[in-house]
């Protein structure tokens, strides 16, 4: 045997597992097709949000949260109805996880050091609904590093690993095949890629050098979804969110390419809810890309107005930082948009100011570099829009200012193919929602929001913009952002049991074959169901990684 275990994919769940299994002193070949620039994958650069429930944070803050309420709103997010076939195991998995954020998710944190900003975001506030989709309460806790503070720790351990004998890195290596013998997965078969030193997240090259083969004890895939794939996303876009976008903008790297999906089918392992999907619609286009394709996703406050293509403002529940798949599905079966891609925010300078965060490690350098100065200089004290936001308004291809309204239009119909947008009814509308500022309550849903989040202290000071009219002289320019379909996660994949052991499609386990984060669905072949609450993506890929390192662990001792 080349090692113990085998672990698929260097990511976030892979570097997870291998930790659990290292530190129990097991042999790890840990197995990646990119180089070793890329090590903890594209939880790398993400903005590190973890879901917790009833944490110190909150109760600093006046958050009364509690294992009940989350565990509602999961549900009624998750909207399991699959549950005696492909959703079986990921509503056990599903409450297995509110229950880790509800107790030892956040000391098991701090006890690999990451630490948590002491603010709490409230992200994805729902569809308006008690019993339905979103979170009830602000459950989005920042880690200090953002994903690169979240990975960091799982690399070191990994380094340290290897410095010990325990762990062997197979960079460049790309799995082709599950070694199966006798009904047991004893190793993995694949091509060596020819030597590549791109920096962390430029697309490799894919020049087979040789042929190679591995074996082991046990094997765990943790190879992340098909969030890159844009044809892959087509296929298996679900009829009840429409017609899939003509064009997209993408928000992984060109690796997150689904292959080792159908190549565990090959092999026998049961894939579920390949329908299920999160994309989001606030997407831009990355003014210094990395990628091909390379967007960002807007992190909205609520005061944003939000038009489609034609103008027309989106219903209920489509609010700015409300209900992701709700907001898509609006801006993909509505007949009448059947031919645009995109939509639109209307604002002003003081609420990009106030309210407009971009997703992600690389976009939020401060977080990143941790640096509490900065923080507290940028976003509390300081005026104007902190640095990468402000980079995007004044280069981004998305981004358009004007003094007045009828200027702006102007501006924003020269970023489409033809003028779809008319200013006299815009002006309307928006005439409309400034008319509901003049008093603390208002029968705008939108506005009864914003007022709704600045009385929670967290929002007030750092988060919602002060009510004003959108047309306020004083508040502008006035500023629209044209906005695209931006892939991001796959909700199914590998069905697995509560120790993250693949299963089949008889639905017994695979034997010696686990699998962990986004390829599993983030345990249990779609933990999320049809909806995320958000800070559950990097918070799955530790879950499911540390379970089904500690299952091969207990296999192979």
């Amino acid at each position: 045997m080349d090692a113990d275990v085998i672990v698929v994919g260097a990511g976030l769940a892979g570097l997870v597992a291998a930790h659990e299994l290292t530190s129990r002193g097991r042999r790890v070949a840990l197995v990646d097709q990119e180089n070793a620039a890329n090590l903890g994958g594209q939880a790398f650069w993400s903005f590190g949000g973890l879901f917790l429930v009833d944490s110190p944070e909150q109760r600093r803050l006046g958050i009364k949260d509690s294992l009940d309420l989350a565990w509602n709103d999961w549900r009624g997010s998750a909207q399991f109805d699959r549950t005696d076939d492909e959703d079986s195991w990921a509503v056990r998995w599903a409450r297995a996880y509110v229950e880790f954020a509800a107790g030892e998710k956040r000391p098991w944190l701090e006890g690999h050091g990451i630490k948590l900003l002491p603010t709490v975001g409230w992200a994805e506030r729902g569809d308006l609904r008690a019993d339905g989709h979103g979170n009830s309460v602000p459950r989005f806790h920042i880690a200090w590093g953002t994903g690169t503070g979240v990975v960091e720790p799982f690399v070191e351990y990994a380094e340290q690993a290897r410095r010990d004998g325990l762990l062997t890195f197979h960079h460049r290596h790309r799995v082709d095949e599950l070694i199966i013998e006798d009904g047991h997965v004893s190793g993995v078969r694949g091509t060596v890629l020819a030597d590549d030193r791109s920096p962390r997240g430029v697309p490799s090259n894919r020049d087979r050098v040789a042929d190679f083969a591995l074996t082991a004890r046990a094997v765990i895939v943790t190879s992340g979804g098909i969030g890159a794939d844009h044809d892959i996303v087509r296929r298996y876009w679900p009829e009840r969110l429409g017609t899939p976008p003509a064009r997209m903008v993408t928000g992984v790297p060109a690796y997150v390419d689904g292959r080792m999906l159908d190549i565990s089918s090959r092999a026998g392992v049961r894939l579920v809810n390949r329908d299920r999907m999160w994309h989001y619609t606030e997407g831009i286009q990355n003014w210094d890309p990395i990628w091909p394709g390379h967007g960002i996703r807007i992190l909205p406050g609520p005061s944003s107005m939000w038009f489609d293509a034609l103008g027309r403002r989106l219903p209920d529940p489509c609010l700015p930082g409300y209900d992701t798949l709700g907001t898509l599905r609006h801006l993909r079966t509505d007949p009448d948009l059947a031919g645009h891609d995109h939509s639109w925010f209307v604002l002003t300078r003081r609420i990009v100011e106030k309210e407009f965060a971009l997703s992600g490690s690389e976009q939020n350098p401060d977080i990143t570099a941790k640096d509490k100065g900065a923080v507290l200089r940028d976003r509390l004290l300081g005026k104007g829009a902190p640095g990468p936001v402000d980079a995007f308004v004044r280069k981004g291809a998305d981004f358009v200012t004007a003094p007045t309204l009828e200027h702006l239009v102007g501006k924003m119909n020269a970023l489409t193919d033809e003028p779809l947008l008319d200013a006299a009814g815009l002006r309307r509308q928006i005439e409309a929602r400034d008319l509901q500022l003049a008093n603390p309550y208002s029968k705008d849903s939108q506005v009864q929001g914003i007022r709704n989040a600045r009385r929670y202290i967290g929002d007030r000071l750092g988060r919602v913009a002060t009510p004003h009219r959108l047309l306020d002289p004083d508040a502008g320019p006035l500023i629209g952002v044209k906005l695209h379909i931006l892939t991001r996660k796959t909700l199914g994949g590998i069905q697995t049991d509560l120790d993250s052991r693949a299963l089949g499609a008889d639905g017994t386990p695979v034997d010696g074959l686990y699998a962990a984060g986004e390829v599993a669905g983030f345990g249990g072949g779609g933990v999320h169901g049809y909806n995320a609450l958000e800070g559950t993506f990097l918070g799955g890929c530790l879950f499911s990684g540390r379970a089904a390192g500690r299952a091969a662990a207990r296999e192979t001792g």
